[in-house]
């Protein structure tokens, strides 16, 4: 698996090209485990914004939770979710530490489900915080995902 540090790369410069924080976080974890199909970045499209602006979880926890699934989830009902549960914790608990918060309006402010939280996001630019989190929340992973692998 590639560097944590280039996995953060890759997941910050593909939500500059376009994608959204889910969908930039796990196309990133997944291309770094050797997987890419459009199924990926198609499933995360609903949490980006956090939960389809909804003022859920930030996207690029959610992706990053998707990422471990990629690595550590589960194939059948007998096995065991103790190591994706251990890296999902980790990851939220190290993502909280890192920004104070894991849900999308309390990270930037707004409410992006209404036009003022999405005038408001645009106006104060607040894509630039949200390339921050996209970046860290891949890094987090990729490094718990080396780490649980090791």
């Amino acid at each position: 698996m590639q560097a944590a540090s280039d996995i953060r790369k890759n997941a910050e410069d593909a939500f500059a090209s376009g994608l959204y924080c889910a969908e930039s976080v796990v196309f990133s974890l997944a291309r770094a485990q050797g997987i890419e199909s459009d199924l990926l970045t198609r499933m995360a499209t609903g949490f980006c914004g956090g939960m389809a602006r909804s003022c859920g979880t930030c996207g690029a926890l959610t992706g990053a939770i998707m990422g471990i699934g990629i690595g550590l989830g589960r194939a059948k009902s007998g096995d065991s979710v103790k190591d994706a549960y251990a890296g999902t914790q980790r990851l939220i608990r190290e993502f909280e530490q890192a920004f104070g918060a894991r849900d999308c309006h309390v990270l930037l402010g707004c409410d992006l489900g209404t036009p003022e939280g999405q005038a408001k996001f645009r106006e104060q630019q607040l894509a630039e915080r949200c390339i921050g989190y996209t970046g860290k929340a891949a890094e987090i992973a990729a490094t718990i995902l080396q780490e649980q692998r090791a």
